[in-house]
């Protein structure tokens, strides 16, 4: 079902344009469909901003629930921004005070760059737990991306991550290991995604605290967990909003940053992502850029064109399904009117009824 341009939001015209369905808010009026109203928190940093709000957004308009998406963007004040990037959230983000005020029936976060060596010293650190207090009480379910993800198992449940040995980066095989689970209804057993982090959260921390893991991989760890009540809050650790080239942005990022002195080593492969063919040609590119960092010659530029008709997205399809499957949960659980969490009658520790399963 369709997402509703309910603001002058450039993504929604850029979705439009690469054919996903999008209803102007004089078509969305003579609908009678019900609304879902879902909240965006973006804490990403300026290059990724609208790149982050166009995947997730996408993601909820894949959905195949009978209603109309209104997705409200916003962001903390206080994060490192350009006069344009702060323009562009004055003009097209809605505010957390406003949202309280009119109600959500869900909620996503993203992740976000950090600076300091622990969360708690970041800018988005109280803002961050005044939103998810708020939501715990007024939203039905939060789904919590990545740093999002470590930041608020932290504020709430003081489990913090802990560094890994290398940067996990690149795509990963991972298996569900609740197949009962409603939010994995419909979706494959055993299929990817990808990562890109330096710091983990284990299914024996989580697990530790009552958490319930949904999909594991021995190479990638925990991709997806649930609070104790098995849905208020969805943790992800990997990337299904990713397009087929973010790890190849990613990438190309790490080389300019060898080429201009930032990093002393050259980066390595995203594990599980380049086809033999995009590794051919990364791999002579490697050769040309220490020659010519070698000799003083002029490096060409990366050749981002020539690499990305090898690439595979092998990760959309299930999280499109996951998606789906945690908003037509919202759907059925949340009053019409979202002035309560839950419909009468349903236990708040146990909405999804799992408890005597």
């Amino acid at each position: 079902m369709p997402l509703v341009a309910h603001m002058p939001l450039p993504t929604l015209d850029n979705l439009k344009q690469r054919g996903q369905e999008v209803l102007s808010l004089e078509q969305a009026r003579r609908q009678d469909i019900r609304e879902l109203h879902i909240g965006f928190l973006n804490m990403m940093p300026d290059a990724a901003l609208r790149a982050t709000e166009q995947q997730f957004l996408r993601l909820v308009g894949s959905s195949n629930q009978i209603a109309q998406f209104f997705v409200y963007p916003f962001s903390i004040p206080g994060l490192p921004r350009s006069p344009e990037t702060k323009a562009y959230i004055d003009r097209y983000y809605t505010t957390f005070e406003q949202l309280q005020q009119d109600g959500l029936d869900a909620l996503i976060i993203t992740g976000a760059n950090v600076a300091n060596p622990t969360l708690n010293q970041e800018p988005f650190w109280e803002p961050l737990q005044q939103i998810i207090n708020w939501a715990s009480e007024h939203v039905t379910s939060v789904l919590c991306s990545c740093l999002a993800t470590h930041a608020i198992l932290q504020a709430l449940h003081s489990i913090e991550r802990r560094p890994l040995p290398k940067k996990r980066w690149g795509v990963y095989t991972h298996r569900i290991t609740q197949v009962d689970h409603p939010l994995l209804l419909d979706t494959n057993t055993r299929f990817d995604v990808p990562h890109s982090r330096n710091n983990d959260v284990s299914r024996a921390q989580l697990e530790a605290a009552g958490f319930t893991t949904l999909v594991y991989s021995e190479e990638g760890g925990v991709h997806m967990a649930v609070s104790p009540d098995q849905f208020r809050i969805v943790y992800l650790q990997g990337h299904p909003e990713y397009d087929r080239i973010s790890l190849l942005k990613e990438y190309k990022r790490e080389v300019n940053r060898f080429i201009n002195g930032e990093r002393d080593d050259y980066p390595p492969h995203p594990d599980n992502y380049f086809s033999p063919e995009a590794a051919t040609i990364v791999d002579e590119y490697q050769i040309i850029v220490q020659a010519g960092l070698r000799l003083g010659t002029p490096i060409p530029p990366f050749p981002e064109s020539k690499i990305e008709p090898h690439l595979d997205n092998t990760w959309r399809d299930t999280g499109r399904a996951i998606f789906n499957n945690w908003l037509g949960l919202v759907y059925q659980l949340t009053n019409v009117d979202r002035k309560i969490p839950f419909v009468p009658g349903v236990d708040p520790n146990d909405p999804l009824g799992l408890k005597n399963k």
